[in-house]
Parts: structure tokens; sequence; C-alpha cells
């Protein structure tokens, strides 16, 4: 019964003065500045009607004073909401109105949207995260920093983070105090947190990856973090040399295979390099390995749950699994009507454990569909459990295609397609078809220059290897494949874009 802060709070360094958040420009943040900054913010929140269990929404760039109106919250007793700032004013509208928060806060080139979406949705109070007059920054200037946390309960609301929705309407799953504690706790463990470690932080902080699983480590740890504001190849390898851990999705790996500057000596103080929220492509794992003389370590989470499952610190580390479950957390993989399946068989990963979320915001009917009797999440995601036990994720169960009768998992057919020389990437979905009822369909991006790999080159190359009713019917070349902001593949995109191809 400990509110999330204050757990925080007791791992801080005894030295206040120690750097906390150091930036590119070399201004730094220190562990102090945490306590005095959050306090103020805390209590300007609480002077605005902010209150225990009311949302506090934030579009706001990455920066310091975002990690501090997190913690401020959390301070609070309140949710923090973040939203992403790619997000239209409809879309905020729509989470406004879902959410009803009691503020938002705004990045100032944002402001009048936010301001409007708010005015529909009658959220009380918007502000902007700035210095200038009027903002939150300016409103708890010269407040008293001292602020006793607000007490909680385990199953209180920490956060709110809405799902990507690329299935309909996004949801908001709830993250309780303990949802979050817990599963700090056992990422700090599971990766070796500890006295000197420095985190390089180039991940966005609206998403659980950036917020939760990079921000929570360094908080538990009571060290440092460099904190760029986005990923950029040339900034990282500079900065590399300084750190001893790096979180990236699969893109920002590739990123730095491109670059001349990636070498052996440039990661010699990294000790570990952590790859999620995308799959990670066998060759970028291999290639990286190869060039560096690093593994790195997959693990696989979600908005829902937090982190499930992890290749081994210590240990072997697979290319195309994400390991093991986490310690406290069950995972098991089912068929359609929740019966176990053995090993090596696909079906539908279940999760149980305390970093499984509370539900979806004021959906209970949702929440009690997505849940088994026995308290197992049925993530929606396609896995296989090997005999070692390491746990595979071959795609999404809404991806899974089911031509001519047959089921067919895209994830399989992509790993065979990229390791045809010349591909880089591939995506496969299914397309409405009058007589397969969908047929397979393969979008590829090929390497700049490889136009000897054509589409009647890779369908026989698959015919040699794959199961005819795996094979695609058609294959379509892309400069880029769409992505969402933390680098998954839009298949959605793909499947509305290329849906007119065959007889419907």
């Amino acid at each position: 019964m400990t509110n999330l802060y204050d757990h925080f709070r007791s791992r801080f360094p005894t030295d206040r003065s120690r750097p906390f958040i150091e930036l590119e420009d070399g201004r730094i943040y220190t562990y102090r500045d945490l306590e005095e900054i959050s306090g103020r913010y805390a209590r300007f929140l609480r002077s605005l009607g902010v209150g225990k269990g009311d949302r506090v929404a934030a579009q706001v760039e990455k920066s310091p004073e975002a990690v501090f109106l997190y913690l401020a919250c959390l301070r609070a007793g309140a949710a923090f909401l973040p939203l992403n700032t790619a997000y239209q004013k409809a879309e905020i509208e729509y989470f406004f109105t879902d959410a009803e928060p009691k503020v938002a806060v705004a990045a100032p080139e944002a402001g009048t949207s936010v301001a409007e979406a708010a005015a529909k949705a009658r959220v009380p109070h918007v502000l902007t995260l700035t210095h200038e007059s009027g903002t939150l920054v300016e409103g708890a200037r010269g407040l008293d920093p001292a602020f006793d946390t607000v007490p909680v309960d385990d199953d209180d609301l920490a956060a709110l983070l809405y799902t990507s929705g690329t299935t309909g309407r996004s949801k908001g799953a709830m993250l309780t105090h303990r949802n979050l504690r817990a599963n700090a706790e056992v990422l700090h463990a599971s990766w070796g947190f500890r006295s000197g470690d420095v985190l390089l932080h180039a991940l966005p902080i609206f998403h659980t990856h950036g917020l939760f699983v990079a921000i929570h480590c360094v908080l538990l740890n009571g060290t440092p973090m460099i904190f760029l504001p986005r990923f950029d190849a040339d900034k990282v390898i500079e900065l590399l040399p300084r750190a001893t851990v790096f979180m990236g999705v699969p893109t920002h790996y590739t990123r730095l295979l491109a670059h001349p500057g990636l070498t052996p000596d440039v990661c010699r103080n990294v000790r570990l390099f952590v790859s999620g929220s995308a799959p990670l492509l066998t060759e970028t794992f291999h290639a990286f390995r190869l060039r560096t003389g690093h593994t790195i370590l997959e693990r696989y989470g979600m908005t829902e749950t937090g982190m499930n499952t992890s290749n081994p610190l210590i240990g072997e580390r697979i290319a195309g699994t994400v390991g093991f479950p986490l310690s406290g957390v069950a995972v098991r993989v089912a068929d359609d009507q929740g019966k176990v399946l053995p090993v090596n068989a696909i079906g539908v990963v279940e999760v149980r454990g305390p970093n499984v979320f509370k539900g979806y915001w004021r959906l209970p009917e949702k929440t009690a569909e997505e849940f088994r009797p026995d308290g197992f999440f049925i993530t929606g995601d396609l896995g296989k459990i090997d005999e070692r036990g390491y746990v595979h994720i071959v795609g999404r169960a809404k991806d899974l295609v089911i031509s001519g009768g047959f089921n067919v998992y895209p994830k399989e057919i992509e790993s065979a397609i990229d390791e045809v020389d010349g591909i880089i990437e591939s995506a496969v979905i299914g397309l409405p078809h009058s007589d397969f009822g969908e047929a397979v369909t393969a979008v590829v991006k090929r390497a700049p220059g490889c136009v000897d790999v054509t589409e009647q080159s890779i369908i026989a190359r698959l015919k040699e290897r794959l199961a005819n009713f795996k094979v695609p019917k058609r294959v379509f070349f892309v400069d880029e494949l769409p992505r969402n902001s933390m680098g998954k593949v839009q298949k959605n995109v793909l499947r509305e874009r290329y849906k007119g191809t065959y007889p419907s």
C-alpha cells in the first residue's frame, strides 16, 4: 500500500545532488531538482482541484518537465494520461471525452487544438508546459516544494494509457500503482541494474517503453540518464561511450547499423542493449552482434501488462524469441476456448501476474471478455513456447490469414522472405478473395538497386520452401512500410491500401 512515487523515493541516492537527467546541451537536473519541481507541480495541481483518482492528460514534447509532471501526478494521487504528440484534435477530443481529465497539459504548438478539444469535452483546466505566464511551470513557481505524497491503495489508478486503436476505437488501459511497481522491480532485478549504470534514453515518453520501462528502472536505481529529445543516430553514437544501458525499438538498431560510426569501441562501456515495442528481425539481431560484439536482449510486453517476458541477462539470447516469463508472471499458449496447448503449438498468448492491468476504462463488458475465469489475460498475440521454454511471438490474432480454410501465420512467411538477398523487410497480410476467402499477400521493401529481386523471383523462392497455400499470390514493393510511433508495422494500413487487389 505504498504510493509508487514513495517507492521510487526510497531508492533515490542519499546525496540528492547526484544527477538524474542530463540533457544533450550539458544541463543537469539532480534528484533534489526532481523532488522539488515535482513537489511544486503536485501542489499546483492540488490547487486546481486535482484529487485522488482524477486524470491529468498531457500531450507534450519530451522534456524533464514532462517527467516531473508524471511524478507530480503520482504524488498527488492522480492518474497520468500521456498522449502521443502526433494525435490530432478529433482524436484528442475523443480521449478527453472518454477519460474526463481534470487538467489537460499541452505543448505550446498544440495549445490551440488541445484547448478546443478540451472545451468540447468540458475539461476544467488547460495549461501549457513552458516557462511563460499562465503555464504549469509559471503557476508552480514559488510554491512550497515540500509535498506530502497522497496515500493510495495498491489497486488505485496510477496511469491511464490508451491502446493504439489499430482495429477500432482506442481503449484506456487502467494501470495501478501495484502494476507499475511490480513490473519495475522485476525488470530492475532481471536486467541487473547496479551502481554506476547510466541509461541513454532516446525513446518517446508517451508510451510504456520510454515512460515506464526505461525511466522506472533509472528511478529504482537512483542513477542518471542521458535524455535525448528524440532518437538521432549521430547523437546516440556520440553519447554511447558514456552509457552502460541503451533501450530502443528495432528501427533504432537498423539505423545504428547504417551508421558508419557504430563500432565495438563506441559500445565499449555498454553492458546491455534492449529491444522491444516491435519484433526484432533476426537479420538485425545477427548483424548487430557481428558488428559490435553485443547481443541485443529482446523482451515482450504490451500496454495492458507492461513487460511479460525477457531473454536472459545471463544465458543464451535467441534471435526470434522473446525469452522466458519474468519472475511472478505466468505465460501460456491456448486455443480460442482457453485450452492450454502443448509445446511448440501455435495459439493465443495468455498472461497472469501483478503486472496485468486492472481493466479497460469504463468498459466492464470488454474487460470481462479479455480475461479467462482463472485470471489469465488474453493478449491477442499469437505465439508458441518451445521445448526449452523460450516464448516466440508469431503475430497478432487479428493478423492471422485464413486462406482456403488453412491457417497462415504471417511471421513464418515474413521470415522466409527476409532471408532473400536484397530484401530489407516484409509484411504479410490477408486480403479479401472470392475463392480463398483471404489471399496471402506480401508487401516488401528492397535494398536500393536490387532490381533483380522481383515478384516472380520471391514467389519462386518461397515455393521451394513453403506449402503452396502459404505462398503469397501477389508481392508488392514499397519504399517504406507504414509504422506507428513505436515502430510497429501498421498492417491495417496495408490491408486498406491493397484491399481491391483480388476479386471478392
